[in-house]
């Protein structure tokens, strides 16, 4: 069996109990930095060790053939350096392997970077989307926020620290200044830390420099305050330009807040 278990982001006392009891016992441990898990098993006072296989961007496609086959007669269990495998992190190449072949995954849950940092945001958490890593690229950044401008709900992004004011000013652009988001640095760490505020402000707030792990938490658009005709005439441009009408009426009542069904049946008996 393949275990996909959550490490903490931070603070060594958000191990689980079936975490560390896991790393006592499991023969395999495909880790994606095998140091890591050499000071988390160190860390926690675990004193098994047990065979440690790389696992990591550079080679999970090579690897994960011989991890599953693995898998089939013993547990191996899959560690990224914090938090979750497979979040912007190796794994899902493996467990799309494993799922192929017929080869059990599970998971042991724990600590995530994502949900920490969107619970202590202050901004929605009904609905919110990730968005891993924003591109490094100032052209491609520029072009991947422009896409979000108008979607809904909450953001949560990663990014380097280095990057972190480019980000935010890039962010201001795409979005608008005063759009409210939150940077939350070294969770769960000793100097953790929330900033609140609008993009133009976290732009100020950030010009000094930052330090640590950081994720990037961004409200979403408002509903634009579209009349339904205007709302139904923007699905039948979309329709016409080649794009399905429910999947149009979808795109408009998100960014108008009209129903996407009562925009579907209007420009369905639009359209005759």
């Amino acid at each position: 069996m393949i275990i996909l278990a959550a490490t903490p982001i931070g603070n060594l006392g958000d191990a689980s109990r079936r975490l560390v009891e896991a790393l006592e016992s499991v023969p395999v441990i495909a880790a994606e930095d095998t140091r890591t898990t050499q000071r988390l098993l160190a860390g926690l006072g675990v004193a098994h060790r047990p065979r440690l296989i790389a696992l990591h961007d550079h080679n999970e496609k090579d690897r994960a053939p011989e991890l599953v086959e693995l898998a089939r007669a013993q547990d191996v269990l899959v560690l990224s350096d914090a938090g979750m495998p497979t979040v912007s992190d190796p794994g899902y190449g493996l467990v799309a392997a494993a799922a192929a072949a017929g080869v059990a995954v599970t998971v042991i849950p724990g600590p995530s970077a994502v949900l920490t940092a969107l619970a202590v945001s202050g901004l929605p958490t009904d609905r919110f989307t990730f968005e891993g890593f924003v591109p490094r690229k100032p052209g491609e950044r520029a072009s991947a926020l422009r896409a979000l401008a108008a979607e809904p709900r909450t953001m949560v992004f990663f990014d380097a620290p280095t990057r972190a004011a480019a980000t935010l000013a890039a962010m201001a652009v795409a979005f608008g200044d005063d759009r409210r988001a939150a940077v939350c640095r070294e969770l769960t760490k000793l100097h953790e830390e929330v900033a609140r505020g609008t993009l133009a402000e976290l732009v100020t707030w950030a010009e000094a420099g930052l330090r640590g792990e950081l994720v990037i938490v961004v409200d979403g658009a408002a509903a634009r305050e579209v009349a339904f005709p205007d709302a139904v005439t923007q699905v039948l441009e979309l329709v016409r330009s080649g794009t399905r009408l429910k999947d149009a009426a979808g795109e408009v009542s998100a960014h108008t807040g009209h129903s996407s069904r009562e925009l579907y049946q209007a420009a369905l008996a639009v359209r005759g």
